[in-house]
C-alpha cells in the first residue's frame, strides 16, 4: 500500500480526489491538509461535502511545514494554487515523495512562461527540467520515471486530445491555424465564492481573449500555434471545446478516422464517436473525454466533452498515479 497526502483537499478537484483514491486498492489517504490559513482547517471533508459522510471522515489538517507529513508519505497531491505547490512541492520532492501537481507550477518548461502568465518567479529551474507533463494518453513513458508530474489545465487535455492526432499524423494545412472555442462551468474557477463564479451573474461570456494562461500551455505541448477563447458557461461542471482546422489537400474522413484511431484505440479514457457528436451529459461525473469530428472538403471540426474536475484534473491524475505506478490505468476510476 501507498501512504498520500492531499493538500488542498476541500476543493473541488481534492474532493474528487478524495473520493478516487479512498477507493484505490493500492493506496491509503494518511492524511488530507488545507493551508493553516484555511477557514476548513480541522473540520472534517464530510463536513464540507456530504456526500462523503461515512466514506471518508477525516480531518482537514492545517499545513505548515511539509516535513510535517513528508517522511509519513510516498505519494503527495497538490490541489493548490499555482505559487503554493511552486513552493511546497521541492519539499516535498526533496524527502522522495512522488509529487502529482494539478497546478500549473511545473507544466511548462520555461521559467519566463511564469512572470507573464502567473504573476510570479519561478525558483525551480531544476525542477522544471525534471518534470513530465501528465497527459495520460501522449506522456505514457515519461509519466512511468517520473517523480514529478504536472497534470495539464482542464481546456489544454480537451485541445490537446482533439489535435494531437492529427499533428502527429501530418493531416493538418499550416496555412491556417486550429481555432479552439471551448466553455466550462463554473466550477473551473474554483470553490471560493466570488462575482466571477456566482449563478446569479454568470450567464455565457468569452473571457481571457489572447491572454489566458492556458492559451500558451496549449502551444507549448502541441508544438503549433492555434487561436484559443474560452468560455463560461452557467452550468456547475464540465468542458465542451469546439475546435475548427484545415487538412492538407487530399486528406479524406478515412484518413482522419484512422488517425483517432490509431492514437486512442487502445487508451481507455477516451471514447471516440463513429457517428454524432458528444455532449456534455455523456461525461459528467465520469472520468473519459469523449471525441468526434466531422470533415467537409479541408475542413474539419473536432467536439470533445470532459468533466473538468475529473478527465481535466483529478481522475487524469489518479490515471497518471496508476500509470506511474504499473496499476491497471483505470484502477478505481471505472
Amino acid at each position: 500500500m501507498l501512504n498520500t497526502l492531499i493538500v488542498g483537499a476541500s476543493g473541488y478537484a481534492g474532493v474528487e480526489l478524495a473520493t478516487y483514491l479512498n477507493r484505490h486498492p493500492h493506496m491509503t489517504i494518511t492524511a488530507l491538509a488545507v493551508s493553516a490559513q484555511s477557514p476548513d482547517a480541522g473540520k472534517l471533508l464530510s463536513d464540507l461535502h456530504p456526500q462523503l459522510k461515512g466514506v471518508v471522515d477525516l480531518p482537514l489538517q492545517p499545513l505548515s511545514d511539509p516535513a510535517e507529513f513528508a517522511d509519513k508519505v510516498d505519494v503527495v497531491f497538490l490541489a493548490t494554487a499555482h505559487e503554493v505547490s511552486h513552493d511546497l512541492a521541492p519539499a516535498f520532492l526533496a524527502a522522495g515523495c512522488v509529487v502529482f501537481d494539478l497546478s500549473g507550477a511545473f507544466r511548462v518548461n520555461d521559467a519566463d512562461f511564469y512572470t507573464q502568465y502567473y504573476g510570479f518567479t519561478h525558483q525551480h529551474q531544476a525542477w522544471l527540467d525534471k518534470a513530465v507533463y501528465g497527459l495520460a494518453e501522449w506522456q505514457r513513458d515519461g509519466i512511468k520515471e517520473a517523480q514529478l508530474i504536472a497534470v495539464p489545465g482542464c481546456y489544454p487535455t480537451a485541445a490537446q486530445l482533439s489535435l494531437k492526432p492529427l499533428i502527429e499524423a501530418g493531416l493538418l494545412n499550416d496555412i491556417q491555424w486550429p481555432v479552439i472555442n471551448a466553455t466550462s462551468g463554473v466550477s473551473g474557477a474554483g470553490r471560493k465564492a466570488t462575482m466571477n463564479n456566482s449563478f446569479c451573474e454568470v450567464s455565457l461570456h468569452a473571457y481571457g481573449i489572447f491572454h489566458h494562461r492556458h492559451h500558451p500551455e496549449i502551444v507549448a505541448h502541441l508544438g503549433t500555434p492555434v487561436i484559443f477563447t474560452p468560455h463560461l458557461g452557467s452550468f456547475p461542471r464540465g468542458i465542451l471545446a469546439t475546435t475548427t482546422c484545415r487538412l492538407k489537400p487530399g486528406v479524406t474522413q478515412d484518413d482522419v478516422a484512422a488517425a483517432f484511431k490509431a492514437a486512442y484505440d487502445d487508451k481507455p479514457l477516451v471514447r471516440l464517436y463513429e457517428k454524432g457528436m458528444p455532449a456534455l451529459k455523456s461525461v459528467v461525473g465520469l472520468p473519459f473525454c469523449d471525441i468526434g469530428f466531422a470533415v467537409q472538403g479541408e475542413h474539419i471540426i473536432v467536439v470533445a466533452v470532459e468533466d473538468n474536475l475529473l478527465k481535466g484534473a483529478s481522475s487524469q491524475a489518479v490515471q497518471c498515479l496508476n500509470i506511474r505506478f504499473g496499476f491497471p490505468e483505470t484502477e478505481s476510476l471505472i
